[in-house]
């Protein structure tokens, strides 16, 4: 089947990051001719990110300037994301040995299948997820790969608006020294969270391009470290069990040791049991672990253009970069669920910032790490709102000129129904589930496989070669995976048995 003539600048990523400098897609003809359309498809993404007319590049006669060590950071930056905070609560439905093997098995699938997308990308000369979607099934494979990118955006700023609407009222409160949240507007998180979209996040959201992107990304990385660095820390110094009133403790340090020695001397034998970690453990809740795992591992749509950026590029030197991204942030994934769990065993919440409120509201640590956490994710929303405008435009308004009033009215309106959906939420739980559900396991598991079975020829892969079969097999599981989860989500919703954690 003869490829289609199609060129289109793709910016579609996950979790809320972007790799700068992404590149005009183009599609081989069947003279294996590069074409570069000077006008492109979508006008609205011609100036997403500042550059330099005389450093304006061309596919043609790009090559690839971003050193190893950099496109590793790139890839980290891209998997790392808000799913960090949800995986101690896996964990505590799961039990740490079950939870390991999970994190370990989705971390191997994930890297298997950025190796089919290599694969896939290396026989057409695509650079591109939704292209490669293009060029097995034609637009109904371009649509689903857009469709499923822009739900795993949308869940991952609605991820980030609840983290908002959890936190923005607790670092309200210890600024203001208020040993108890009061009824006031100002601490209520469904006002703060509509006050900080109005007048911070859609002013961004208006410009036609963002200048502090790199940066945000480069911060938002920072502040997931400083969180874990914390969540270590605060282990050794969170009793268990944490005694009624500790919650209402001021940040008097030696007061909170003289507690801590208190409850030393009192440890009953239920509490010693609540303090004893789990290995092994089945619940209702188990259910959300693999979608928390796998919304935490989307990076597929930012292999490509991260590829493509490669300096001296092979697809074993991207494979090695992308085994290494993984390998860090499992590291960093495990390290996290481990402390936090630990802090707190069976009492940690679905958002696990949002935990370290039972301890010390005025704890100057959690502090710094909630401000900094708010700042990150607070500007990482109009980054991740600036691709799935874009995916809306070339789905419903394909060919058209740059408009303001369709510019503001797709950003007014994405940001009213997310807002909605996160003040509706009654956790952040279902916003992980959800996602985690549905277009996390289409992006890592489904769609790789599928695409590759598509594109890759039968001269060099019969369709019942062992790689076809595997790949076939790989897409299976992630729709098993999808069904599952979905399924047992949906009945621990109807029988209403879900946690509310961080819902107060």
């Amino acid at each position: 089947m003869e490829a289609p003539l199609q060129t289109e600048m793709v910016e579609l990523v996950p979790n809320g990051k972007h790799s700068e400098g992404l590149l005009p897609v183009v599609t081989p003809t069947a003279h294996n001719q590069r074409v570069e359309d000077p006008t492109q498809s979508c006008i609205e993404g011609k100036s997403f990110l500042q550059k330099s007319p005389s450093k304006e590049p061309h596919f043609t006669d790009f090559e690839g300037k971003t050193s190893f060590g950099m496109s590793v950071f790139n890839l980290s930056n891209a998997i790392m994301g808000s799913g960090i905070l949800g995986l101690a609560y896996a964990m505590a439905n799961t039990g740490i040995i079950l939870f390991l093997f999970l994190l370990t098995a989705v971390a191997l699938l994930s890297s298997y299948s950025i190796h089919l997308l290599l694969k896939s990308s290396g026989v057409v000369g695509i650079r591109a997820y939704e292209q490669l979607g293009y060029r097995a099934f034609g637009t109904p494979g371009k649509l689903a790969a857009a469709l499923a990118i822009t739900l795993q955006n949308i869940g991952a700023m609605s991820s980030y608006l609840y983290i908002i609407k959890s936190e923005l009222p607790l670092v309200i409160q210890t600024f203001l020294n208020l040993e108890e949240k009061t009824s006031d507007w100002y601490m209520n998180g469904n006002y703060l969270v509509i006050l900080v979209s109005v007048i911070v996040i859609l002013p961004l959201a208006l410009m036609r391009q963002l200048g502090y992107l790199g940066y945000s990304s480069g911060f938002s990385l920072s502040c997931m470290v400083f969180f874990l660095i914390a969540v270590i820390y605060k282990k050794f110094h969170v009793p268990c069990p944490l005694p009624p009133n500790f919650s209402n403790t001021t940040g008097n340090f030696s007061h909170v040791e003289v507690v801590e020695e208190k409850v030393q001397l009192q440890v009953e034998p239920e509490a010693a049991a609540f303090c004893t970690p789990s290995y092994f453990t089945l619940n209702s809740q188990t259910a959300y672990t693999i979608p928390i795992m796998a919304f935490a591992f989307v990076c597929h749509p930012e292999v490509l253009p991260i590829y493509t950026e490669l300096k001296d590029p092979s697809k074993k030197k991207m494979q090695h970069i992308s085994n290494l991204s993984i390998a860090v942030m499992y590291v960093m994934y495990f390290l996290a669920a481990l402390f936090g769990y630990l802090s707190f065993y069976d009492g940690v919440e679905s958002e696990l910032l949002h935990t370290y409120s039972k301890v010390d509201p005025f704890d100057v640590l959690i502090l710094c790490v909630r401000v900094a956490v708010l700042t990150a994710v607070t500007l990482t929303v109009p980054i991740v709102l600036f691709p799935v405008r874009r995916a809306i435009q070339q789905m419903l308004f394909p060919n058209q000129e740059f408009s303001w009033l369709r510019h503001v009215v797709i950003a007014f309106s994405l940001l009213t129904c997310i807002n909605l959906l996160v003040i509706f939420a009654p956790n952040i739980l279902g916003i992980f589930g959800v996602i985690g559900a549905t277009s996390a396991p289409c992006l890592i598991f489904i769609f790789p496989a599928i695409f590759y079975f598509r594109i890759m020829p039968t001269e060099k892969e019969p369709a019942r070669s062992t790689p076809k079969i595997l790949a076939l097999c790989f897409a299976v599981l992630g729709f098993l995976l999808m069904t599952m989860s979905l399924s047992f989500i949906i009945i621990d919703w109807a029988s209403g048995t879900s946690r509310h954690g961080g819902n107060h």
